[in-house]
């Protein structure tokens, strides 16, 4: 549209019902979607202490308490590894998830100044507080290493599938995290559930225990946790630790990609609403 000084004018209009979804807006607002990852690094460590070493201090003190409650007192089985390793293992991708969940879950509501007064692609505030999480992976996944060279172990031939798992656990956490902020926006109730529902979701998932120990009629049902074939895969990919989760793999990897694209459209239908609001 051109206006009366012969400028070019785009005029924006709220999508209405089930719209496209306009994922090619992520790659034109690339550069924003940096800056605000980078934004919730900074903001999380900003006047901090110990700085960028809570991403490794959570994981490593509920590896802790884990060892010493399951490992040591209740004797449960760790497939024949140390437990601290096979706990700390399943803890790394379950903390990228559960950290990610939390700040995209409250990434719209944390936002609300942005929303009101500018236009960009809202997906992006879910997706950058994801892909902040990443960075702690890393820091904490070099500890593992150096625990496992400290045991002895050493990567298994199948380590190459580890970024695949990885992606896995970034899907999880976008799909349920563009339902959570788009709900968040609606009810507030959400940021209540949140700390029940992801301390629910961590002991319904192998992190403190083997899947085997599932009796086998149900390990199906247990499969549709989608974290479950994150955990178990991490584990046999480094690890080398039970067998490859094939059935386990394929039923949570199916529910994962259903969240996800859900969570996609539901975020795209209820973006109109979200300045009026948040």
């Amino acid at each position: 549209m051109v206006n009366k000084s012969g400028q070019q004018a785009i005029i924006l209009k709220p999508s209405k019902g089930w719209s496209a979804l306009n994922l090619i807006d992520l790659w034109l607002y690339r550069e924003l979607i940096y800056f605000l990852t980078w934004r919730d690094l900074k903001v999380r460590y900003k006047q901090t202490l110990l700085g960028v070493s809570w991403a490794v201090l959570q994981p490593f003190m509920t590896m802790v308490v884990f060892s010493i409650f399951f490992g040591e007192l209740a004797k449960v089985p760790s497939d024949g590894l140390p437990y601290p390793i096979f706990s700390f293992t399943a803890l790394l991708p379950w903390t990228l998830f559960s950290k990610a969940l939390q700040g995209a879950s409250r990434s719209l509501v944390a936002s609300a100044h942005m929303i009101t007064k500018v236009y960009f692609p809202r997906i992006i505030l879910p997706l950058s507080s994801v892909l902040a999480g990443v960075v702690d992976f890393v820091i904490a996944f070099v500890v593992l290493l150096g625990m496992m060279f400290y045991y002895g172990i050493f990567p298994t031939v199948n380590v190459w599938v580890l970024p695949l798992f990885l992606l896995m656990a970034l899907v999880n956490a976008v799909g349920v995290g563009l339902w959570l902020s788009a709900l968040n926006v609606l009810y507030r109730d959400i940021g209540y559930i949140l700390p029940f529902l992801t301390q629910f979701w961590m002991f319904i998932t192998p992190i403190a225990y083997p899947a085997s120990i599932v009796p086998e009629k149900w390990q199906i049902l247990y499969a549709i946790n989608p974290m479950t074939g994150v955990v178990e895969g991490f584990r046999w990919a480094l690890l080398g630790s039970g067998e490859a989760p094939g059935l386990i793999l394929l039923v949570s990897s199916a529910v994962a990609v259903v969240i996800l694209i859900s969570g996609l459209f539901y975020f795209k239908r209820m973006e109109r609403l979200f300045a009026d609001m948040v």
